[in-house]
């Protein structure tokens, strides 16, 4: 099946079975690997990317059902890692095995997309399943609340 994406900005149509997750579409077709797997059932987070957006979790969602959409992965967050969220990560050690980190970033990103100024309770629920296995939760908490509070209430994720 025909599938036509905006992919990090950039048109795309690739061929790919209609039940294909979108994941497996990221990875093995556009050879974008940033994404991650995890757990293939959307609980854990690793393969979160952006479809318009909002946070998905790629793993779940068939490439078919997003045709035509536009989709943001880690690698089109920034492309040279600039992006303040990607910034405060390094600034703030926050990764470990940095597995989960991609979708853990790109959730924030999402959040952050949406509300400049969350809340300890609105960032605790934004990336709740979101699963860190070396539990850097603290760090992350801490990274999204410094960059929300550098953020500008125009800026745009």
């Amino acid at each position: 099946m025909e599938v036509k994406l905006k992919v990090n900005g950039e048109d795309r149509t690739i061929d790919v079975e209609k039940d294909m997750p979108l994941l497996w579409a990221i990875r093995d077709v556009l050879k974008l690997t940033g994404t991650k797997f995890g757990c293939g059932q959307a609980l854990c987070g690793a393969c979160t990317v952006h479809v318009n957006g909002a946070a998905v979790r790629s793993c779940i969602t068939p490439a078919s059902s997003v045709s035509g959409q536009s989709i943001t992965t880690i690698e089109g967050l920034a492309t040279d890692a600039s992006h303040p969220l990607q910034k405060m990560w390094v600034e703030l050690g926050v990764p470990q095995c940095g597995y989960c980190q991609p979708g853990q970033i790109m959730q924030a990103a999402s959040l952050l997309s949406a509300n400049k100024a969350p809340t300890s309770e609105a960032i605790e629920e934004a990336m709740n399943g979101n699963i860190c296995r070396c539990g850097t939760y603290m760090r992350i908490r801490e990274a999204i609340k410094a960059v929300a509070a550098n953020m500008p209430a125009s800026a745009e994720n």
